[in-house]
C-alpha cells in the first residue's frame, strides 16, 4: 500500500465511530433522555444559583463549584445565555 494509507488505523477509526453512533443511539432511549434532561435543568439551576450569586463568573470558576470540565461549563453559560436565564 504505497499510497500511505494505514489499514488498521482505519479499521481502528471505523470501529470507534459505530462504537460511538451506538453510544449515541442509547441517548435516544425515551427513558434516558428524560433522565438526561432532568439532570440537566438541576444543573442548570445550579449553575444559574452560582452566577446569582457570586455575579460574573468565568468558565473555570464555574466547573470548580459544580464539578464539571471548562468545556462543559462554558457550553453550560452560553446556554444558559441563549435561553435568557442568566
Amino acid at each position: 500500500m504505497d499510497e500511505g494509507v494505514d489499514p488498521t488505523a482505519m479499521c481502528r477509526s471505523l470501529v470507534e465511530k459505530i462504537s460511538q453512533s451506538e453510544q449515541l443511539r442509547s441517548v435516544t432511549d425515551p427513558e434516558i433522555f428524560i433522565l438526561f434532561e432532568d439532570w440537566l435543568e438541576e444543573l442548570e439551576n445550579e449553575a444559574v444559583a452560582v452566577i446569582r450569586r457570586a455575579g460574573p463568573t468565568t468558565p473555570g470558576d464555574l466547573s470548580r463549584e459544580l464539578g464539571l470540565s471548562e468545556s462543559g461549563s462554558m457550553f453550560l453559560i452560553t446556554k444558559l445565555k441563549r435561553d435568557g436565564k442568566i
